[in-house]
């Protein structure tokens, strides 16, 4: 019998991919999983679906607002809101996260998903460790990954500055913004309209797809993954979503 696999489309832009990431990389629930990350370009998901940003949509104010209405105030919006949220699950699952957004915040991660991409074509056994550190200077350090300088900085404490080089210059040429493109629309084709996407196989050869990070726990179950120990780190977190 094959192990479970799992592929996680990731954009370094979403906090809720992070948190995903984070889980999937570290929890010892997917020790036994094969797992591919896969960069691709959220902002072109969301404009191949119409699909609004959360940041964008805003509540309509009520005429005559209750008590219980107006304990509500702030969670106005969406965005307010999924903020909320995100700072929630990373307080369940011991994910290291600011309480505020990263600077720019939503910013254009086009470059940045380049990047990653050209990372995966020239050095795809050190992705992860980019990710992670790319990751962990936005969320947790709040240095502004998506201007070049930084982004340089990073790729140079992962791989040197040489190969930093021949990555961000190969991250302009058009095979890399082909293949970004092409990992984009394939994530589309097969029904995402958002990040965090995966697509889980258990060992009996059955694949689902799965959107949003509160639905980790249905992709832990679908590939027959077991549960965390009491007492073993995140435990809440799965606890949670029972």
């Amino acid at each position: 019998m094959s192990p479970p696999k799992l592929i996680l489309y990731l954009d370094i832009v979403s906090p809720f991919a992070y948190l995903a990431y984070h889980v999937i990389r570290h929890s010892p629930v997917f020790a036994k999983c094969e797992i591919e990350y896969v960069p691709v370009f959220l902002g072109g998901i969301m404009k191949a679906c119409s699909n609004t940003p959360p940041i964008k949509i805003k509540s309509r104010p009520s005429p005559n607002p209750s008590l219980f209405v107006r304990s509500l105030d702030r969670f106005a919006d969406k965005g307010a809101y999924m903020n909320h949220e995100r700072l929630r699950w990373a307080r369940l699952f011991d994910v290291p996260m600011k309480e505020t957004t990263p600077p720019g915040f939503p910013a254009n991660t086009l470059p940045v998903q380049r990047v990653l991409t050209a990372v995966d074509m020239l050095f795809p056994q050190r992705l992860a460790e980019t990710f992670d550190t790319i990751y962990q200077a936005s969320f947790v350090h709040h240095h502004p990954v998506h201007e070049q300088a930084c982004l340089l900085g990073l790729l140079e404490n992962v791989h040197g500055k040489d190969q930093a080089q021949e990555i961000i210059r190969r991250s302009t040429s058009d095979e890399v913004k082909r293949e970004l493109t092409a990992r984009t629309d394939e994530v589309i084709s097969k029904g995402s309209f958002g990040l965090p996407w995966y697509i889980a196989t258990n060992a009996e050869g059955d694949v689902d797809h799965f959107w949003g990070f509160d639905n980790i726990g249905a992709v832990a179950n679908h590939l027959g993954l077991e549960k965390l120990e009491s007492g073993s780190t995140g435990r809440d977190g799965w606890r949670s979503m029972l």
